[in-house]
């Protein structure tokens, strides 16, 4: 259906857990995944709807809690290393343009709106200086990439972090099966904070994290999929149900619960969790 490097396929899942932005608030993660997982199944899948990181200042204990419980999972009987899944949010995306902010036109300008925008947190979890990002900049090309460089060792020495963020998606997709062949069943899509309906899921390029203003518009499903699932909402009004989506974000890292929905084949909302 599409590139499968980038894009998740689910299979036909029992259900999924949908996990809303995480805004390495770290306490809040692992309790909602100690409730989790007590209540996981097998045939069950987990998808990270992005933002792991971002704003919060316990990016370390957040990632490793992550990749602590997903090996928990995987580990168990009946469970698969594809049942966890971990999307690109906004965040991990400014990240991963920041180590190779040498290479951006207008370097000056995308750091600054960066920092503004919750990188900040993410560059001194890992040692750097935003300030002296922006020191680099006005010394050039140089010293810009020897600050990116000393960022990227950073985020290189810690155990699983730069897998981590290779292991990314832009979204993921469930496909009904029997017998390994699609059945026509309803899809769900799962994607970070927003999609342009105009468009394939192979053409959305930045739309999976910046197009958020028009998600509640959505009024009949998206191509082939019953519903589309996002776990950021600028505005983080909790679970919102609309004719052919789900917004997932009640605020977590802005004062709000971390919250994950469990959805049956079909979409509908069959359990629920906060933390």
């Amino acid at each position: 259906m599409t590139d499968e490097s980038v894009f998740a396929d689910l299979g036909a899942a029992r259900r999924v857990w949908a996990v809303s932005a995480v805004h390495a608030e770290v306490d809040r993660l692992r309790a909602l995944q100690r409730d989790l997982g007590a209540r996981l199944l097998v045939g069950d899948r987990i998808v990270y709807l992005g933002n792991v990181v971002g704003h919060g200042p316990a990016l370390f204990e957040t990632v490793n809690a992550v990749l602590a419980f997903r090996r928990a999972v995987i580990g168990a009987r009946g469970m698969l290393h594809t049942d966890v899944v971990y999307l690109r949010g906004a965040q991990e995306e400014m990240l991963q343009k920041l180590l190779q902010l040498q290479f951006a036109p207008n370097p000056g300008e995308v750091l600054g709106w960066m920092l503004e925008h919750g990188v900040d947190a993410a560059v001194a979890a890992y040692g750097a200086d935003p300030e002296a990002g922006l020191r680099a900049v006005r010394e050039g090309t140089l010293a810009l990439q020897r600050w990116t460089g000393e960022l990227r060792a950073a985020v290189n020495a810690a155990p699983g972090h730069r897998a981590l963020l290779t292991a990314l998606k832009r979204a993921a997709y469930t496909t009904p099966r029997e017998e390994g062949v699609d059945n026509g069943g309803p899809r769900l899509l799962f994607v970070h904070a927003g999609i342009d309906v105009t468009r394939p899921l192979s053409a959305q390029s930045d739309s999976f994290w910046w197009a958020t203003g028009t998600f509640r518009d959505i009024a009949e499903p998206y191509a082939d999929f019953a519903r589309v699932v996002r776990g950021f909402d600028r505005r983080h009004a909790g679970v919102v149900e609309g004719p052919a989506t789900l917004s997932v974000d009640a605020g977590c890292g802005y004062g709000g619960p971390l919250v994950a929905v469990c959805l049956d084949p079909a979409g509908a909302v069959v359990d629920r969790l906060e933390a």
